[in-house]
């Protein structure tokens, strides 16, 4: 991990003057040779039917993936194409930092790199294919069945762990820096790989009490961010926590964080979902889809996680183990609920639910 650590820090302090070729030759030799495989260009095209519209499989701000296949068409891969003509450099950084960190890191719920191109001007990342797409498609699009609430548990613990790991199981804290519902993917076990580490950052030694900072130039996504990191504009590891709080409300939800077709109230997710429990209505934010199959107990869990991780000040927020526990508990609750019932549906008694300090709140954060 010190050979990534100090690439890293050779890209951040890489100024962003000089001529385009000179920053692609540079980003590509900082690179070392036989990190992970590299593809030529050609490969890309092959793999791609040279980037066939048929094959876009998802689109952002970085550019589109392509679903491909390489090795005379025998493995099914992911392509992510970067945008790396820009004068600022910023897909060539965003593509070397990918490769550093996923290429010496292993771990069942982040993504696999099988290896990247940067060839003639072209940048691309290539990844395991996930058979099962990304969760924002099976949340909020319209082509899928509604994801039953253990599956939707069973997710997040999945990612929990990645982001637990990222945070405490390396030699040096890796802060995400994303986590939004598209940046999870789901292979065809429904296994959870959290996804897109171009913007991630290498924080100092891992330290399993310490807030990790770092830092940065603010980048994220709308309705993810850190509020905290808005302000200060140092970047921690509870940031990575505030957008995984927001992600939980999106799946108990099944809507997205900022939703410009809802009225005023109900745009901002979190906002709307304070409010609602402040008042008392907080089981009326439930996904229709799920009304009557969450157990009260686990759901009272559940709310108690989710508000912790979205609490405005990063030291009241929980550690991503912590979460992991809390979310392992509330499964099994589930599953011991369901269990011992018989039939019909569960029903969310108001004054249960409610409570702003609930005591299982306090007495898991």
């Amino acid at each position: 991990m010190e050979g990534i650590s100090q690439s890293i820090s050779k890209l951040l302090r890489r100024s962003g003057k000089g001529r385009s070729d000179e920053k692609k030759q540079y980003y590509s030799s900082v690179l070392p040779e036989g990190l992970c495989r590299r593809f030529s260009l050609a490969e890309i095209k092959k793999a791609t039917n040279y980037f066939a519209y048929d094959l876009v499989i998802g689109e952002g701000g970085f550019g589109k993936v392509y679903k491909g296949f390489i090795d005379d068409r025998g493995i099914s891969v992911a392509i992510k194409r970067l945008n790396i003509k820009s004068s600022s450099g910023q897909g060539c950084r965003e593509l070397t930092n990918e490769v550093l960190l996923l290429c010496q890191i292993r771990h069942p719920n982040l993504i696999p790199l099988i290896g990247y191109c940067i060839d003639e001007g072209e940048g691309c990342l290539v990844y395991e294919f996930m058979v099962n797409g990304n969760l924002h498609q099976h949340i909020c699009g319209t082509n899928h069945d509604p994801l039953p609430w253990k599956q939707r548990l069973a997710i997040c613990i999945g990612v929990a762990r990645g982001l637990h790991y990222l945070h405490t199981g390396l030699k040096h804290t890796i802060i995400h820096r994303g986590g939004k519902m598209s940046d999870i993917l789901l292979d065809e076990k429904w296994e959870a790989k959290l996804a897109d580490f171009g913007l991630s950052k290498m924080g100092p030694p891992s330290l399993s009490k310490a807030l990790i900072r770092v830092e940065s130039v603010v980048k994220g996504t709308m309705g993810y961010l850190d509020p905290e990191y808005l302000r200060s504009e140092e970047l921690t590891d509870k940031s990575d926590v505030y957008a995984f709080g927001v992600v939980l409300f999106e799946l108990l939800c099944g809507r997205k964080a900022l939703d410009h077709n809802l009225e005023e109230e109900q745009f901002h997710l979190i906002s709307w979902a304070s409010k609602c429990k402040q008042e008392g209505t907080i089981n009326e934010i439930i996904d229709p889809y799920l009304m009557g199959k969450i157990a009260p107990e686990c759901f009272k869990i559940y709310i108690g996680i989710a508000s912790s991780c979205v609490r405005e000040e990063g030291k009241d927020r929980p550690a991503m183990g912590e979460v992991e526990v809390g979310l392992e508990h509330a499964l099994q609750l589930q599953e011991s609920a369901d269990a011992a019932r018989e039939e019909g549906e569960y029903d969310y008694p108001i004054n249960e639910l409610t409570c702003s300090d609930s005591p299982i709140e306090n007495e898991m954060y």
